[in-house]
């Protein structure tokens, strides 16, 4: 079901599914409808996937977005759960 807070559902989901929060995701989205995808994509940072992060760079994500229980997590569990939050 299309979030209508969302002005570009393609952008936000794959932002979602590359690991970016939702917020993060929905900002970015919102920012490419409104001033177009190539502008956005010049000022866009370089962040690495979560698959080339290594554990504590992992679990220090976790603690800062307040998740719980993330600490016994195997590495593809934790990217995971991140990507859910």
């Amino acid at each position: 079901m299309p979030n209508p807070q969302i002005k570009d559902e393609d952008v936000y989901e794959a932002l979602r599914r590359e690991g970016a929060s939702k917020e993060k995701a929905a900002r970015i989205a919102n920012a490419s409808a409104r001033d177009g995808r190539a502008a956005v994509g010049k000022r866009g940072g370089e962040a690495e996937p979560y698959e080339e992060w290594t554990v504590p760079e992992l679990k220090k994500r976790a603690k800062e977005l307040g998740l719980a229980g993330y600490s016994r997590l195997r590495k593809q569990e934790l990217i995971a759960r991140l990507r859910r939050h």
